[in-house]
């Protein structure tokens, strides 16, 4: 098996994981790898199949835009120039976006970036559990790829691996397809304490 193929193989795995979490309903969200460095190409989850359908001939080869080399059956999704913009951008080896609700519950709550301090699970993103305050950057939605990218790379936080998109989801990523998946679950348990909390201290209050 091919290095290609393998990586195919398991960006299809993953997809189908997400969508078993719930996090990928119906053809929504998409998955990227890095394929080679020289030059840079990706494997892009393909546009309009189903994920829990998903299948290695589903990973699109594109260039370092996010636009699809010739003589493939598949187009990448809509959104692989947003996955090309957040690899050049950090130099990720993997991008995952999802329509969790919990990133859009999130980024109506704090339009203005979740903050999150003195949580375990912040370790899994790479962060510190003791005392320092992270900030998950918030961006408007917008169906122009070119300008959602735009917005993305200028709220990323060097610190803080997601980026959360208004009234759509968030994108999430990693040094391997695994980190970025990990990572992914990491986020969505950050952010659905977040949302719990803050019933729950508001429910305290109203007492």
């Amino acid at each position: 098996m091919s290095m290609q193929h393998g990586r195919a193989a398991q960006l299809a795995a993953t997809t189908r994981q997400l969508y078993d979490l719930g996090w990928m309903r119906g053809t929504s969200g998409n998955v990227s790898v890095v394929a080679q460095d020289q030059p840079l190409h990706l494997l892009v989850s393909a546009s309009g199949i189903a994920k829990h359908a998903t299948q290695p001939e589903h990973a699109v080869v594109t260039d370092s835009a996010g636009r699809a080399l010739d003589g493939q059956a598949h187009a990448p999704s809509a959104e692989a120039p947003v996955h090309a913009a957040i690899v050049d951008a950090v130099g990720a080896r993997s991008v995952v976006h999802v329509h969790a609700m919990s990133s859009v519950l999130a980024a109506a709550r704090w339009p203005g970036g979740v903050r999150l301090s003195r949580l375990e699970q912040l370790k899994g993103l790479g962060c510190s559990a003791e005392g320092e305050e992270y900030v998950v950057p918030v961006v408007l939605n917008s169906q122009d790829m070119a300008d959602l990218s735009r917005r993305i790379r200028a709220a990323l936080n060097p610190e803080m691996p997601v980026v959360l998109v208004a009234d759509h989801g968030m994108y999430v990523w990693g040094s391997s397809l695994d980190d970025a998946a990990n990572r992914t679950e990491s986020v969505d348990w950050l952010l659905q304490y977040r949302l719990m909390h803050d019933v729950v201290v508001r429910d305290a209050d109203s007492r």
